[in-house]
């Protein structure tokens, strides 16, 4: 059975592996990344477990809202790639998701749409207005399936490759989590 715990920094090989298994070199994240990552935003850094074994993971900040309900949402940016960002501390603000991923072995057991679940719970806990991520096209059915719309082609210039933002707005009260 899979669940859903928070990272723990022990990850970061497992997570290193993942990721290099999801994205092409100029896509992933570097292991100096992910470990700020761990450092600064294990609050939203999430794993899937089967057992002891890492099999896919989410990770984003927590941004500041342009405007408090405001239907124009702020989207993910390159320099949150490459920055360390830190998290919003108050409740409020708009989860972002730098990356999601899963272990192909693991792939089409529906451990993508937990996690997207369980970082939407928490968002909603915390009264974030809304989470946002960027896509390849071919991945955009998987989000729409969850819930997110497709807002166009991002400004993105990330590895050279052309992304979709993909938001989707939450409840504006909190939501009991289980």
């Amino acid at each position: 059975m899979i669940k859903i715990t928070a990272v723990d920094p022990q990850d970061l090989p497992a997570i290193l592996r993942i990721e290099r298994l999801g994205f092409n070199e100029a896509e992933a994240g570097t292991a100096a990344q992910y470990q700020a990552r761990i450092n600064q935003l294990a609050d939203t850094f999430l794993a899937a477990r089967d057992a002891d074994q890492l099999v896919g993971f989410i990770v984003g900040p927590v941004v500041d809202a342009r405007f408090k309900y405001d239907a124009r949402f702020k989207y993910i940016e390159d320099w949150m790639y490459e920055a360390n960002v830190q998290n919003r501390a108050q409740p409020g603000g708009n989860q972002m998701i730098q990356t999601i991923t899963v272990d192909p072995d693991y792939r089409g057991q529906g451990i993508g749409s937990s996690l997207l679940q369980a970082i939407e719970k928490q968002a909603i806990q915390n009264q974030r207005h809304h989470i946002a991520l960027t896509c390849l096209l071919d991945r955009v059915p998987f989000y729409e399936k969850n819930g997110y719309v497709n807002q166009g082609i991002a400004a993105s210039a990330h590895a050279g490759e052309v992304w979709y933002n993909m938001t989707k707005l939450l409840p504006s009260q909190p939501q009991p989590l289980g």
